[in-house]
């Protein structure tokens, strides 16, 4: 498996599990609570910050793993990278334009930031299944 492969594994496992665990951790915490009400920044902050953290630590092990591999690209795994990250910006465009929109209709904080969290979250995953992909059944650029 080329190392920017296992790259895409650790981004899209990391991030869908940082967002997991934020999502239990406030769904928990709500009781007789409004949603909006809950206290959720120091939350998604940990759980941003500690998805940052695993990301590094990971990358780290994989390297030391298999150093002769770590940080060699070529010119496939440029292009690979660079459709990726593509196709993976669509969902922040999209979760943009929507907390924009909330944001205009003077919705609550909370909706704002967790659109915003979950656009960034399902674009490191888009994005990195699209890698995943591209390198299990091959890539054509056009």
């Amino acid at each position: 498996m080329p190392f920017e492969e296992k790259l895409a594994w650790i981004m899209a496992v990391v991030s869908a599990v940082a967002y997991v665990v934020y999502l239990a951790l406030v769904l928990a915490s709500t009781g007789q609570t409004p949603l909006p009400e809950v206290p959720y920044v120091a939350t998604m902050l940990w759980s941003i910050g500690g998805a940052v953290l695993a990301s590094i630590v990971l990358r780290v092990v994989v390297s030391a793993l298999a150093p002769q591999d770590a940080g060699k690209k070529d010119q496939r795994d440029r292009e690979i990278n660079r459709f990726g990250d593509h196709v993976g910006q669509s969902f922040v465009v999209v979760g943009g334009i929507v907390a924009t929109v909330l944001a205009m209709a003077r919705v609550d904080q909370f909706w704002i930031a967790n659109v915003l969290y979950l656009a960034f979250v399902l674009s490191a995953i888009l994005g990195s299944t699209a890698k995943i992909v591209a390198y299990r059944r091959g890539f054509w650029p056009w």
